[in-house]
């Protein structure tokens, strides 16, 4: 959505416009939702906090700062709720997926989704920091100016992140015999 699409609708939503409030959440709700699974592993905590960033949204709709893009600050909201459900969970709690599994689908989707679910799990075991900046840059395909803005971080921060993340991350994939050395 373009920046000046994105100021009207956000004015629009400023006035109570019912019909603009629909139109930001149909934009953000999916990517939103991505974003929180990615950070949390769990479906239903990524919707918990899908639908709490929205409510925080539009509670706080008449404090957005034009300067900055939509997106940025939806994501930046959701990602602080994320990061704070995960400062709410006991220690013991497992982060696994609540997700039945089926027996009825074809073995290279169940490999699949053994590897992705395997994936997951690697990732949650990241710092919340490091799982932010995977989570922006290739699930939500983020630029590092992007990620930048929703994270207030500089972009040579960014970089270095990143990088640090990646280099735990295949630490651990190949800890877990999920990626060769």
């Amino acid at each position: 959505m373009h920046k000046d699409l994105e100021n009207s609708i956000i004015k629009e939503c400023q006035q109570g416009d019912r019909m603009a409030q629909e139109t930001l959440v149909r934009q953000f709700e999916k990517p939103v939702f991505n974003a929180a699974y990615r950070m949390l592993g769990n479906v239903d905590d990524a919707a918990d906090v899908t639908q709490t960033a929205f409510l925080k949204v539009f509670e706080n709709i008449g404090s957005f700062d034009a300067r900055f893009r939509v997106y940025s600050w939806i994501y930046r909201i959701a990602l602080n709720e994320a990061i704070d459900q995960i400062k709410r969970r006991r220690p013991t709690e497992p982060f696994g997926d609540s997700r039945s599994r089926s027996t009825d689908v074809p073995y290279e989707n169940v490999a699949r989704r053994e590897l992705c679910d395997e994936v997951q799990a690697t990732l949650m075991e990241l710092k919340e920091d490091y799982r932010a900046v995977i989570v922006l840059r290739y699930f939500t395909e983020c630029s590092y100016r992007e990620i930048g803005e929703i994270l207030h971080l500089p972009e040579k921060t960014v970089k270095s992140r990143l990088f640090s993340a990646r280099q735990q991350l295949r630490t651990q994939l190949q800890q877990h015999g999920i990626l060769s050395s």
